[in-house]
């Protein structure tokens, strides 16, 4: 094969590599989304109707649950879309170190709200308050739906914390790399999606479970 074949090869294996569609990743994105909102969404509605039927049992419950530790987390959880938002905004202006800090703040943050949530299911379970236990099958059917809720719906959310703080993980380490940099910032753009979704789910939970006592 001559010089200038091999070159032709070698750009064109170089194009294909560089081959970078902004639109569909977003589209995708925003697909995979919708899935989420409707899974949340079927969860908020079987609260609703739960509320309905068990309402004074639900506040009953819901009055044992920690409001600081509810409000610490959306604080936190607040304080994270706002340095997501930040990280992006950085890195738009090609700051790159800014915008890593701003990615790693996120992430102490996802962890502090992890820690917090870990805590306060510790202390429900030291008080044998959790699905199927012998506590919780002395309590009123109503009390027992709220916490099977309560366990469900915040477990999953904390799972889509975990999930969004490696993401944001891949993320730095797309951005170190310049995988994805202010010509290229899919990526980064879909991951802050993803968090605020993360972050709006946890505001429609803390009144919820927290506020309606």
């Amino acid at each position: 094969m001559s010089n200038g074949s091999v070159a032709r090869t070698m750009n064109s294996h170089s194009q294909h590599a560089e081959h970078h569609d902004p639109a569909a990743g977003k589209i995708g994105m925003w697909l995979f989304l919708f899935t989420e909102v409707l899974l949340f969404g079927t969860l908020f509605i079987v609260f609703a109707v739960y509320l309905q039927k068990y309402r004074f049992d639900f506040r009953e419950a819901s009055s044992h649950l920690d409001k600081l530790i509810g409000a610490a987390n959306t604080l936190i959880l607040l304080t994270s879309s706002l340095t997501m938002a930040l990280s992006i905004g950085a890195l738009e202006r090609a700051r790159k170190s800014l915008a890593q800090g701003m990615l790693v703040i996120t992430i102490v943050c996802a962890l502090a709200f992890l820690v917090i949530k870990s805590f306060e299911w510790s202390a429900k379970f030291s008080h044998d308050i959790y699905p199927k236990s012998e506590a919780m099958l002395l309590k009123p059917v109503g009390e027992q739906v709220f916490y099977g809720l309560y366990f469900t719906m915040t477990g999953l959310h904390a799972l889509h914390v975990i999930i969004g703080a490696a993401a944001i993980l891949i993320a730095m380490v797309f951005v170190q790399k310049e995988r994805t940099r202010a010509d290229r910032i899919t990526f980064l753009h879909n991951t802050g999606l993803y968090w605020h979704l993360v972050d709006l789910v946890w505001i429609f939970l803390f009144p919820l479970f927290y506020l309606i006592g």
